[in-house]
């Protein structure tokens, strides 16, 4: 059974950093597809990074450059650093994992992900 859990949420002023992790277990977490996703409220959830069995990556055009995904596949979690944050950045993060190889043109793609976390908020106050 896949299970994700994310932490490291938080509230945090306009320009800071965050660091989310995501901890999976259940498959093989090496060969899977994983993604960072968020929603806010109103909106529709949104790709923000994707990362594929190899570690490259692939960013939304509205983090890219502030945000950074890896994962360290010895402890079967995912990460990723936010910096420079902005209020438009607050949002319900979650990660997700979707089995078999990544192809660029889905990996942001939330529809595509099979297995997701429960969430963890992210807060930016200007």
């Amino acid at each position: 059974q896949v299970q994700l859990v994310e932490s490291g949420g938080g509230s945090v002023q306009a320009g800071g950093s965050l660091r989310l992790s995501c901890a999976a277990s259940g498959y093989t977490y090496s060969s899977y597809c994983m993604g960072w996703f968020r929603r806010a409220p109103g909106q529709e959830r949104e790709g923000v990074a994707g990362i594929d069995s190899y570690g490259s990556t692939e960013y939304a055009d509205s983090v890219k450059g502030r945000f950074i995904a890896s994962k360290d596949n010895a402890k079967n979690t995912l990460y990723l650093q936010m910096n420079s944050l902005k209020p438009e950045d607050s949002a319900m993060y979650y990660c997700a994992a979707a089995e078999g190889p990544c192809y660029w043109w889905w990996i942001l793609l939330p529809e595509k992900y099979a297995f997701w976390g429960q969430g963890t908020q992210v807060t930016v106050s200007s």
